[in-house]
């Protein structure tokens, strides 16, 4: 996405006021999505300037393509390129300290917590940021070596197949589909788990209570389930993304309506385009948005959407973003605050624990894991 620059210049007395008009308008827009006239908006601060003068301004800043009238006799509503002028002067006012919006939120605990299972914490932010928002969340993350399976859990489906959910020491799930010729039952689920933790603490076999058949499926599984988690683990070539909140975007009257959720929402479900627009915000290491329109570089029909991102560090290296997915009728300026406070308690946590706990990191463009780190995780020591 190009820099977003000033949409309206400000060079006279009469370009300044019609700024002032379009940013007032907005915002109060944004505190009661309803369309705007001119009386409304003149009792909302505007009462040096007659409602006359306003619906000047209106028409103007409708021909210009900030403005849009639904019904011809009804107020005006703000197009994408309206929230654009409004989230550049919001994103100003808060670089330059002058932004008074919402108290911003703090994570201290966040901060404070340092935590060897670095995954979950990332998964929990997510969570935090999605709660606070009321927006879909999503968040990108490098791949974190010293990592090792601590757990291995198995889940019946039907006659042959089985849901293998391994856990790890950092706090990843990964799951992988396991093949049976015969179903299991419950107990003999059991003790095939209970095999499983044996080789994951002693690194060796542990056949009690197991039949022949049975345990020649135990190692099967296990063998099978370590080895796509390896080869997965071991080439890493696209960000991981954590994403959470996809139902608070329900709560929007943008979105009521299946097709235009389906359709504008997309993004959500579409990583290949998330990723774009994370690798985008890691690349500028600032605070990026899209809006509207701004999104069909990146997806093939028009979206009423906003995403917003902003990046995170480990030291002094950006390695992965931050970012919700919301209406364009969002309070742009509090969603900065949000997520600038959130990168700022990612970057001090994660640096704080992997300099204590020793734990490196690859992003996806470093080379696959080495030897030395193929052969930790095989040992699966503790």
């Amino acid at each position: 996405m190009k820099a977003i620059k000033k949409t309206i210049r400000q060079e006279t007395p009469k370009q300044r006021r019609e700024h002032k008009i379009l940013i007032g308008l907005v915002s109060y827009y944004l505190k009661s999505g309803k369309p705007v006239g001119s009386e409304t908006l003149r009792d909302a601060g505007f009462q040096d300037i007659s409602s006359a003068t306003i619906r000047n301004y209106f028409v103007q800043l409708e021909e210009e393509g900030y403005l849009e009238q639904q019904h011809t006799s009804g107020g005006r509503v703000p197009t994408d390129k309206a929230f654009r002028a409004y989230a550049t002067v919001c994103l100003d006012e808060l670089e330059h300290g002058n932004y008074q919006g919402a108290k911003p939120p703090h994570f201290e605990q966040e901060v404070a917590t340092e935590m060897k299972e670095v995954v979950l914490y990332l998964q929990q932010m997510t969570e935090s940021v999605c709660e606070i928002a009321h927006t879909a969340a999503f968040l990108s993350s490098p791949r974190f070596d010293q990592d090792f399976v601590v757990d291995i859990k198995l889940i019946s489906f039907d006659q042959g197949r089985y849901l293998a959910a391994l856990l790890t020491n950092f706090g990843l799930i990964h799951t992988e589909i396991l093949h049976s010729p015969k179903k299991l039952s419950a107990h003999a689920l059991n003790r095939i788990e209970s095999y499983f933790h044996g080789r994951l603490n002693a690194g060796s076999l542990v056949a009690d209570d197991l039949d022949k058949e049975e345990l020649e499926l135990a190692h099967r599984f296990y063998q099978e389930a370590m080895a796509r988690y390896l080869v997965s683990y071991s080439h890493f070539t696209e960000e991981d993304v954590y994403t959470a909140g996809f139902s608070k975007l329900l709560r929007y009257p943008e979105f009521q309506d299946a097709v235009s959720l389906t359709s504008s929402l997309s993004l959500f479900e579409n990583r290949k385009a998330l990723r774009e627009i994370i690798r985008e915000t890691i690349k500028s290491g600032k605070i990026k948005y899209w809006i509207g329109d701004d999104l069909l570089s990146h997806l093939q029909s028009p979206t009423n959407c906003t995403v917003i991102a902003c990046p995170y560090r480990i030291g002094q290296k950006v390695v992965g973003a931050i970012g919700i997915i919301g209406p364009m009728r969002l309070m742009y300026g509090d969603l900065f605050q949000l997520l600038l406070e959130a990168t700022d308690a990612i970057s001090k946590c994660l640096t704080s624990s992997l300099y204590k706990y020793k734990i490196s990191f690859r992003t996806p463009d470093a080379q696959v894991l080495t030897y030395e780190g193929q052969k930790r995780f095989l040992l699966t020591e503790k």
